[in-house]
């Protein structure tokens, strides 16, 4: 999947880059990609300092879309499959 993909998908437009459910969706595409990466490469410090970032950007938007969009964050949650 890459970027067009989920813009289309989580977007409300094909130029929707900036609402918090294609910003969460694509954090989480990089996040994966990043973690498969530091598998292969377990001493890599400068990409998990940058993976901790992208979580906790995550978090933080998840966090502004539950209190401000609580069913397109459980959406998203479902989407994603993030949250158990």
């Amino acid at each position: 999947m890459n970027k067009v993909d989920i813009i289309s998908e989580f977007g409300k437009n094909e130029k929707d880059t900036g609402s918090s459910c294609v910003q969460i969706a694509l954090l989480t595409h990089r996040i994966k990609h990043l973690t498969e990466h530091l598998k292969v490469h377990r001493k890599d410090f400068h990409s998990r300092r940058g993976l901790v970032a992208m979580t906790n950007r995550r978090r933080k938007l998840l966090s502004y879309m539950k209190l401000n969009d609580s069913d397109g964050y459980r959406e998203v949650i479902q989407k994603l499959n993030l949250r158990k």
